[in-house]
This record gives structure tokens, sequence and C-alpha cells, in this order.
């Protein structure tokens, strides 16, 4: 089931989304977040009406996804980045398709031309899955993102909506 976000699932994200902080090259984010992090989140995005979604599996938050701003300016106010984090037991199983649709219908919905996707390259998976939502890549950032002590490349991707 996808469903908006509700401050009481502050928690949950932050159940997924720490691991994959500490352990992985997915973010190049390394300061964990904390439930109110993320709830603070949760009404920023509602605030200006931009999407923050949930995918939950027999009662558990599984996943999440949200959208916000490309950058600042009216030049840019039709055009979103997204982000996306699955629990690793969710991958495979179409969630991730799920949380994308919603946030596709959402987009769109309210105006939205474009949207981006920021993907580290060395997260291949993560490019196809977005090539497979009809992204397309439009660039790669040479070492952009540091983590771990070296640097890694961003792949940005592109869906017209």
């Amino acid at each position: 089931m996808i469903r908006a976000a509700s401050i009481d699932d502050a928690s949950e994200i932050c159940g997924i989304w720490n691991p994959i902080i500490r352990d992985s090259s997915v973010t190049f984010n390394s300061i964990k977040k904390t439930p109110s992090d993320v709830a603070a989140m949760i009404r920023d995005k509602q605030g200006a009406n931009q999407r923050f979604c949930v995918a939950q599996l027999d009662g558990a938050v599984v996943g999440f996804a949200t959208y916000g701003q490309f950058r600042g300016g009216i030049g840019y106010q039709h055009t979103v980045e997204h982000s996306i984090i699955l629990d690793p037991a969710a991958q495979g199983q179409g969630v991730g398709r799920l949380l994308m649709d919603d946030l596709f219908e959402h987009a769109r919905a309210n105006g939205m031309h474009s949207m981006f996707a920021g993907v580290s390259g060395e997260n291949p998976a993560g490019v196809a899955f977005h090539a497979a939502l009809g992204f397309e890549t439009i660039g790669r950032l040479p070492e952009v993102g540091f983590k771990f002590g070296r640097w890694f490349d961003l792949v940005l991707m592109q869906k017209r909506l």
C-alpha cells in the first residue's frame, strides 16, 4: 500500500534510511537522520504541496519516496528532483515502481514537467531501475560526492512527465 507519509512514520523511515546512510554509497550523505529531522521534512514537503509517500507491507513501512524543487528560482518551478529509499528486503517486489508511480501522478497533477534523479555512479541497480521507469541518463558528474574517504560520480537522469 502506498500512502502519504505522516509524522508518525518518522522513526520507521529512519530505521530504513540510516543503515543506507551509514553503510552504502547510494547516498553521499553521511549524517544519520533523526525522527525529528524526518518529521520536519514531511511537514515541509506537505506545506510546499510536494509529495512524501511511504510504502507499507504487512503494516510496516518498507520504503519512501519524495520530491522537491530541482533548483531555487521561479524558472525551475516545474522541475523536481526525487529521492527513493527501500528496505533491502522490499527490493525487487515492485514496491519502488509503486512509489515512483505515486510521485509521477502527484507531480503531474501539480503542473510539474520534468523529474530528475541523482544516482550514485556506484549504484548500477539504481541506474537500471530509473531507466526502466523511463528516465534517461543526461550526464555524469565526475567525483562530486565524497564519502568513506573517496570520491564518487553522480549520474543525472531525467524523465519528462
